[in-house]
């Protein structure tokens, strides 16, 4: 057989992975009500010319359950970390000691569990999209390889593996999503 006839379901679960590894990271940046050094992983501040991580300027911290402290190596940074951290929609307000920010979390009411419940369902929703995305390129490789002759039966079974796989990740999302909405609905 040709290899123009073969699908290649690695690279098309890979894919999938992908979309479920950017769900991970998106959820792990929505607040909780419980301190996670995670929380500050999207924020980037301007700093020696380029965008950077702040976990690139100082280190992150966790000392207690309810606080977050960055130690920002260079004074001169200090500041613009506090920025980026006010402006970043997290919602916390940074207090500063010399060279350490710390970001006390505050409570969550019950209204902004609901929201970020939705946020959560979106970045979810988001993530469904991009494998679905994917079965569908698997698919047109499928009715590629049909006209390039592929006997009948492995298209049916190469379809039916696609399928299989994009069954097993929306489930994998599914799940996902409901563990991050009952951590933030839980007081």
């Amino acid at each position: 057989m040709s290899d123009d006839l073969e699908i290649d379901l690695d690279d098309l679960e890979r894919r999938m992975e992908g979309a479920m590894n950017s769900l991970r990271v998106e959820l792990a940046s929505l607040r909780t009500g419980r301190a996670s050094g995670n929380m500050l992983e999207p924020i980037q501040v301007e700093a020696y010319g380029q965008m950077t991580p702040i976990n690139q300027l100082g280190t992150v911290n966790v000392p207690e359950p309810r606080l977050v402290v960055i130690n920002v190596w260079d004074k001169g940074m200090v500041g613009k970390v506090e920025k980026a951290i006010r402006e970043s929609g997290l919602g916390i307000n940074p207090q500063l000691n010399g060279t350490l920010i710390m970001l006390p979390i505050p409570e969550l009411n019950e209204q902004r569990r609901k929201e970020l419940t939705k946020v959560a369902g979106s970045y979810a929703e988001n993530a469904k999209v991009s494998i679905r995305n994917v079965r569908r390129d698997g698919m047109d490789k499928i009715k590629k390889a049909k006209t390039a002759g592929m006997p009948e039966d492995e298209q049916k079974m190469y379809a039916d593996e696609v399928q299989a796989l994009t069954d097993k990740m929306i489930a994998a999302v599914d799940k996902t999503l409901e563990t991050k909405q009952a951590e933030i609905m839980q007081v």
